[in-house]
């Protein structure tokens, strides 16, 4: 019995892994006239209303669409302001037109690329010179896909790790002393179930899931004593996308839909229990359960799994 329901969880984990990511991003696009980067402190552009009430500040690095997105609905219902940062600015402007329409909160965005190496400072200088009074870091923009390790071409391994490693690491860096101004404050690091255990097929990706796992784990004991507390969300199958659709029910039927909490949910419960201080967050009962499953079992074992669904 316990084989069957490891199988089914390898299965809606490997479902998962291959269609969705935090904030789906191409490793290898050109297009630089939705973006701005820059080698300083960025600037909101044209987008730069006037900020009137007193609300704490949320910044959500991958915060225009998905998760993401709805992460910010649930801090904004909770009377947070936003920065939102994405790579593409039409995006960020549906995004918050939205948000500062349906609960009069402030939105600030910046369109950059949080793979390239002086963002991080750069957006902690703009957050400093501003005096933002930041409460919350939600780390949420990854790059997955279809393809992994063995069918990538180096550029875009570098890109994955740089986005789902080392971006939220730096940008957590960069911004501990205003988190630290600003406590209690939060940290919320977006994996997923993909980081629970190796995935032959999903290789690289669930390597760096299971590195943002780790690193929020042991920076939650880091920070205690500065009154930061530190959460994980590892969610399974998320209907963001019509393709993730249709990949998890191809792959997994009724029992994909069972494991699918809608996006709007996911960023209710994520940002409920960080505020609760809790460590790792995978929401839905099935999942829940799922995850625990996986991680009683040998890796071994899992793993061997993983191999035989993913072939």
């Amino acid at each position: 019995m316990k084989y069957i329901f490891s199988l089914a969880f390898v299965i809606a984990c490997f479902s998962e892994a291959t269609a969705q990511s935090s904030l789906s991003l191409r490793a290898n696009s050109t297009n630089t006239n939705q973006s701005i980067e820059l080698n300083e402190a960025p600037s909101p552009g044209s987008i730069q209303p006037t900020n009137t009430n007193n609300y704490p500040y949320a910044l959500i690095a991958g915060g225009s669409k998905g998760i993401g997105y709805a992460l910010a609905e649930a801090l904004a219902k909770r009377n947070f302001n936003l920065i939102l940062i994405a790579r593409h600015l039409d995006s960020l402007v549906v995004a918050k037109n939205k948000l500062e329409f349906t609960y009069g909160i402030h939105v600030e965005c910046l369109a950059l690329d949080l793979s390239k190496e002086y963002v991080a400072d750069s957006i902690s200088r703009w957050c400093t010179e501003r005096a933002i009074p930041l409460k919350m870091l939600c780390n949420v923009a990854g790059f997955g896909g279809a393809k992994d390790y063995l069918s990538l071409p180096a550029d875009s391994v570098r890109y994955m790790i740089r986005l789902n490693v080392e971006s939220p690491a730096v940008l957590t860096l960069a911004l501990l002393p205003l988190l630290e101004k600003n406590a209690p404050s939060y940290i919320l690091n977006v994996a997923s179930m993909a980081g629970l255990a190796p995935i032959p097929a999903k290789n690289l990706y669930a390597s760096t899931k299971s590195a943002v796992i780790f690193f929020s784990y042991a920076l939650k004991y880091q920070l205690k004593d500065k009154n930061i507390s530190v959460s994980c969300l590892a969610p399974g199958p998320v209907y963001t996308k019509p393709e993730i659709v249709k990949d998890t029910r191809d792959k997994l039927g009724g029992f994909g839909n069972l494991m699918e909490v809608p996006p709007k949910r996911v960023g209710e419960i994520a940002i409920q229990k960080t505020l609760d201080h809790k460590m790792l967050i995978v929401p839905g009962t099935t999942s829940k359960l799922t995850s625990i499953v996986i991680r009683i079992l040998p890796r071994k074992w899992v793993t061997g799994i993983y191999s035989k669904v993913g072939n």
